[in-house]
């Protein structure tokens, strides 16, 4: 059964379930209006979401039994299981696209393992005898190769094997002969070496009915050029495509436009491109959103679909140095505003490949058409906010995509009016698609907030107890039987806890009252959440530190509830603090004394008198408001030092697997894939992780990226620029860092975002890194790229904080409103433009910093 087929019984099924469970609705009702109607539309909303369930595991269980066994040495294209890589990339495509029920051509498959040399085995051949006279042998074909690598993502070999096109029947087995033998080509050894393939010579041999073409194309279903989402690029002859694809014959180009279909191109053209439009858009969604680079023909009037494979240079991943740029998959808007918090630095290859790995493997996933709400860009995450405002816009909204953005901008900060804002091309059946797995990830998160309470109490003796079993396992197979039965399901489970007690509502409640009230009220009204619900866990580290100084908490106490947290504590390879048996000493030494009662009181009493200051009719729902605001944030810290702690277990999982396959250090620079299999017995490639350690030192000497990046981004090319722009990248846009002083009338003042209100005139401590901590004086203002968990401790220090990233939801916002202290956060350059020893008045209120004198200057 195709998938057209599969997705008209789940059609049935659902609305089947919707109709039966709807009229039950209102014959419990006795058909008596109006209620028998509203029952009716309850219960048929229950229905369709039980149908739709039940259809998603029938459509599973017939797409699973409608393959051949794996194993075979030949297969029909309608046969070939997913998973059979022997048939290689072309044969693949092919036949996932015939199973999906599009029009390509029938054919059959001959693995490597159907010939000897270059000719057929006896069992082969005669096989393909019968599969020939069931096809026509009358007809003609096409014989095309399809080696292991070909047609893959990051290497397509096009023109570089043989194809043999317009064969009789009996020619066929010469055919064969010929694409097998243009394997061992001098052009393709070449093209292998420069893609890093090495599986050329394991080529399997399409065989598929020839379509006598009338005219014929390629059809990109990104813009290859400018990779804009909503553009499709075609190009097209007539004749064979072969003309085109070799440059013997002259293209005419055509434009389809996305998600509406509309065609700029030849007249004679037109009648198919509605079609054209469909079928690119069908065929992405086979390979998972991925642009395609399609070839097609027309013949009798119908269009056929002769190939498909990823478009190359959209390709955002580098499988030798395991390195992800989802900058080039086509033109969307990425932030890492508030995700370089917790991620500092460029990740290794283990870390950014498990956080996928789990996404793939129950995860929590919400991607639309192929693409997550987040990816990675030169080592670092980056939040891809296209995804993310299509999801939050919906398909007939009449919001524009900056308006929803908006809504979003506590999470993300304000996005500067030279940045485009798109959205991803979404269809009407996309939409039906997403639509039933969002709700379903939505529900999920529901459960989990209804678990936060028992995991936060079993979640440390759990991780206890997974970190003795890691130290317990003696052989690599102890080890993975124990990551597939127990560690994989921790981690995901606290990365679903983790995703689902994440809200933006603290920062649109604070948005709202801003709005509203004067800025220093709002402050006051913020600066107290931890007095609402209880310590936020932000604060911990350092009040913890008070607590232990002042002998309230033992030392025992403190790193089991906090050693697992500080600077890098999402990476796998960052010692966690608590290894280090001297660290908390050093931070006792180095940390300021605070009155913890003191700051509470202060805190409540500036909560109360702004509360009390505001009209009597809107307190009691302010104070609701606050209090649900609270809760949120406090449920939200908690579930992220929960899921650190898992994070932590990962790591110790990591270090063993290093033994026991006695890499050492080296095993980060395995993809958790790699790490698996090699913890199953294969073989490690140990010059590889030579070069990926390499590269990971090659990113982390780079500056920090820019927190808003749009389209393709080069990270070693933007750091190289002298004149590059900190702030804010936008693809083929040309701004440099002079443009960025001309943003402003005022070249003293950086401009950030209000974190906590406050004025204070100091002078600047500009730290590059968390290393140079020490030379932090009391009454200093903290200048530095970002903060996170790790820098509370040196907060009380300060005079102010002032950082080139953040958010009203950003760590340093958070604790400086808890701390009293006046903060400003996503200033882009202030690290650029401020220099230790300078004199500033830091306005937290109004979201400056002003340069009085520079260091050095007359007084």
């Amino acid at each position: 059964m195709t998938e057209r087929g599969r997705r008209g019984v789940a059609a049935v099924v659902t609305n089947g379930a919707a109709a039966l469970v709807g009229f039950s609705g209102a014959w419990l009702a006795g058909f008596r209006l109006p209620w028998s109607i509203l029952a009716a539309v309850v219960c048929g909303t229950i229905g369709w979401l039980l149908g739709a369930w039940l259809a998603a595991g029938l459509s599973r269980w017939l797409r699973e039994r409608s393959y051949a066994p794996s194993g075979r040495a030949h297969y029909r294209l309608t046969d070939v299981p997913p998973g059979e890589l022997g048939a290689g990339g072309k044969a693949r495509s092919l036949a996932a696209m015939r199973q999906g029920g599009l029009p390509v051509p029938d054919g059959v498959v001959l693995l490597p393992a159907s010939f000897d040399g270059d000719e057929l085995t006896a069992e082969a051949s005669a096989w393909l005898t019968g599969e020939l006279s069931r096809l026509g042998r009358e007809r003609q074909f096409a014989v095309r190769s399809s080696a292991l690598s070909e047609d893959s993502a990051s290497a397509s070999f096009a023109g570089a094997y043989e194809s043999v096109l317009e064969v009789s029947a009996d020619q066929v087995p010469s055919a064969l002969a010929t694409v097998r033998a243009s394997g061992r080509a001098a052009r393709v050894a070449a093209y292998a070496e420069a893609r890093g393939a090495d599986d050329t010579g394991q080529v399997a041999v399409v065989v598929q009915l020839m379509v006598p073409a009338e005219r014929a194309g390629v059809l990109f279903t990104v813009h290859p050029l400018t990779r804009e989402l909503d553009t499709m690029l075609g190009n097209t002859v007539l004749g064979l495509g072969e003309s085109l694809v070799s440059g013997a014959a002259t293209a005419t180009e055509f434009t389809l436009h996305r998600p509406d279909g509309g065609f700029t191109g030849p007249d004679e053209l037109r009648p198919f491109g509605a079609k054209l439009h469909s079928l690119g858009h069908q065929i992405e969604t086979v390979f998972g959103g991925i642009p395609q680079d399609i070839e097609w023909a027309i013949a009798d009037g119908t269009v056929w679909v002769l190939q498909a494979r990823p478009i190359t240079t959209l390709s955002g991943y580098q499988p030798r140095i395991a390195e992800y740029n989802d900058s080039l998959t086509g033109n969307c808007l990425w932030s890492a505003t508030n995700l370089s918090e917790a991620n500092p630095v460029p990740q290794t290859p283990l870390t950014i490949s498990l956080m996928r790995y789990q996404q793939a493997n129950g995860g929590p996933s919400m991607a639309i058409r192929g693409r997550e709400m987040a990816g990675y860009i030169g080592g670092r995450p980056y939040a891809n906010l296209s995804v993310q405002i299509t999801a939050r816009r919906g398909r007939n909204a009449k919001a524009t995509p900056r308006e929803v953005y908006q809504k979003m901008a506590g999470w993300w900060g304000e996005l500067p009016s030279q940045v485009p804002v798109t959205l991803v091309p979404m269809t009407q059946t996309d939409w039906q698609d997403s639509g039933l797995w969002l709700l379903g990830s939505l529900v999920k998160m529901v459960g989990y907030r209804r678990q936060l309470d028992g995991y936060l109490a079993r979640n440390p003796d759990d991780c206890r107890r997974l970190s003795d079993e890691i130290a317990a396992s003696r052989t690599a197979d102890e080890l993975l039987t124990l990551w597939h039965g127990q560690l994989l399901p921790a981690a995901i489970r606290s990365f679903w806890m983790t995703i689902a007690l994440s809200s933006d509502g603290p920062a649109q409640l604070e948005a709202e009252l801003r709005a509203r009230y004067d800025a220093q009220l709002v402050s006051a009204l913020f600066g107290n959440l931890s007095g609402l619900a209880g310590r936020l866990e932000s604060l911990g580290p350092s009040l913890g530190l008070a607590e232990v100084r002042a002998g309230r908490l033992a030392p025992a106490d403190y790193l089991a509830r906090f050693g697992h947290r500080g600077v890098n504590e999402i990476e796998l390879a960052w010692p966690r603090p608590v290894e280090d048996p001297n660290w908390l000493d050093a931070q006792l030494a180095a940390a300021t004394g605070i009155e913890l009662d003191d700051l509470a009181a202060r805190r409540a009493a500036g909560y109360q008198q702004a509360l009390s200051s505001l009209p009597a009719k809107e307190r009691a729902g302010v104070e609701r408001k606050l209090r649900r605001a609270a809760r949120q944030a406090a449920a939200r810290e908690a579930a992220r030092s929960e899921g650190v702690r898992g994070t932590w277990v990962l790591r110790r999982f990591a270090l063993r697997a290093g033994e026991l396959l006695g890499l050492g250090l080296d095993v980060f620079y395995l993809t958790i894939e790699e790490l698996l299999a090699g913890l199953g017995g294969q073989p490690v490639d140990r010059e590889l992780l030579a070069e990926r350690r390499a590269r990971h030192q090659q990113l982390l000497e780079l500056p920090q990226l820019p927190a808003v990046i749009y389209g393709a981004f080069d990270p070693l090319a933007w750091a190289d620029d002298p004149n590059r722009r900190a702030d804010y990248w936008v693809f083929g846009s040309g701004e440099r860092s002079s443009d960025r002083a001309e943003d402003s009338e005022d070249p003293a003042l950086v401009h950030g975002f209000a974190g906590a209100v406050g004025q204070v005139e100091g002078v600047v401590r500009r730290l590059d890194d968390f290393a140079q901590a020490d030379q932090l004086r009391p009454g200093e203002v903290l200048v530095t790229q970002l903060t996170n968990i790790g820098w509370t401790p040196l907060f009380p220090r300060a005079a102010a904080i002032v950082t080139d990233l953040g958010a009203p939801l950003s760590h340093a916002a958070i604790v400086a409103r808890e701390l009293g202290i006046p903060a400003v956060v996503g200033c882009a350059d202030a690290t650029a433009r401020l220099a230790t020893g300078d004199r500033v008045l830091v306005d937290g209120a109004a979201g400056t910093v002003r340069l009085l004198t520079r260091a050095g200057a007359p007084a």
